[in-house]
């Protein structure tokens, strides 16, 4: 086993930043400073009273526009949350992790108005699915399932969406808490999917072709990846992924990895820091667990010294954490929010703050008396 320099950098973070304590109320705009000195932000809160808001992201028309897990879709504009849901998943099943978890907007949201969700579905939240709804003036319509069938579990479920650079759909899956099925070709529990936009397949996929192969995998051997964006300038892929904690290893092995066209992340072969020939090992790894659920580079403005830097919120270790490149290189990383409990989604708003969702009444958390919520960063001059 190999122990980069990095990974004990992560331990330090989360030693000194991830200890559980209940989070504090509602943002009250003090000024915070990062731990690098060099930016200083106010904390608000935008919206509270959700539940488990998973995922986040903007309309064109300014909207923010997120889903919480229980199977609504909301909306926040104009400064207030719109108090009947855009929509309600009607066979969503929520169960300890799953249910209505990630919303993507097509790339040509504005003329074709395609939004797509993920959600867990079946006895027990067993199985996940991505559907495509049209929105209009009614809500969502022209309901078309884009893929199914996709094994999950109470836990281990995925499932993040994101839209590459290439204008193709990207869905991390999670093992479904049978590990062997992440080396599985035949299996899409465990992986990196791309679909086109309808669901079809690219024909430039890696297993397109091989026999007894799932020809929607683009990666292979993950565990439970739920964050995933792409950095501007070289289009790489980061993905944040759950690691095994207790198994056959030191307590943790979450990761922070660059997601490659038919590469092999290892899991459950290899884990934590560990290498092997054909195998890719994480950039970053962090013990003890720090639960990284989300993942986005922040390409804005409003704060220059975070520009290109790389954000996720962690679950267990209640904290947003900064990660600084240069291309595959990591300069440094830091944890930058810690008061607010577990914290899901990360996004980059039309604003250029940061925004950020709470998780503290999932079950495994301390809600505070408005959570959860979404919270954002702003610049202070």
């Amino acid at each position: 086993m190999k122990i980069s320099p990095y990974s004990l950098l992560a331990l330090a973070i989360v030693v000194a930043f991830g200890c559980s304590q209940a989070p504090s109320g509602r943002g009250a705009g003090e000024v915070q400073t990062s731990p690098q000195g060099s930016t200083k932000f106010k904390v608000e809160t935008v919206v509270g009273g959700l539940e488990v808001p998973w995922s986040i992201v903007w309309a064109p028309d300014g909207r923010m526009i997120f889903t919480e897990r229980p199977g609504r879709v909301r909306v926040f504009e104009k400064g207030a949350l719109r108090q009947k849901p855009l929509y309600v998943v009607p066979d969503v099943e929520q169960t300890g992790e799953t249910g209505l978890m990630s919303v993507a907007l097509h790339p040509q949201f504005t003329s074709n108005q395609f939004i797509y969700l993920s959600y867990g579905y079946g006895s027990r939240g067993s199985l996940v699915r991505v559907v495509r709804f049209r929105e209009t003036a009614e809500g969502l319509v022209d309901r078309k399932v884009i893929i199914e069938n996709v094994p999950a579990a109470q836990f281990h479920a995925g499932c993040r969406l994101r839209f590459g650079p290439d204008g193709k759909l990207y869905i991390t899956t999670g093992d479904a808490t049978k590990r062997d099925l992440a080396q599985k070709l035949d299996s899409l529990a465990g992986k990196t999917l791309r679909l086109n936009d309808d669901g079809s397949i690219p024909q430039d996929n890696p297993y397109v072709g091989q026999e007894n192969a799932r020809t929607e995998i683009w990666s292979i051997g993950h565990r439970n990846a739920q964050g995933l964006d792409f950095q501007p300038g070289t289009n790489l892929m980061f993905q944040t992924e759950h690691g095994p904690s207790n198994f056959d290893g030191p307590p943790g092995g979450d990761e922070v990895n660059i997601v490659e066209k038919g590469k092999n992340y290892g899991w459950p072969l290899i884990h934590h820091t560990q290498t092997r020939s054909g195998l890719e090992s994480p950039l970053l790894e962090y013990t003890p667990a720090c639960a990284p659920a989300s993942g986005a580079f922040y390409r804005g403005s409003a704060f220059p010294g975070f520009k290109g830097n790389f954000f996720f919120g962690c679950l267990r270790g209640e904290m947003l954490i900064r990660v600084a490149l240069d291309g595959r290189k990591v300069l440094g990383q830091d944890g930058i929010i810690k008061e607010y409990g577990r914290i899901r989604d990360v996004a980059e708003g039309p604003d250029g703050a940061i925004y950020f969702s709470t998780s503290n009444r999932d079950g495994r958390g301390k809600p505070a008396s408005d959570d959860d919520r979404i919270i954002r960063l702003i610049p202070v001059p």
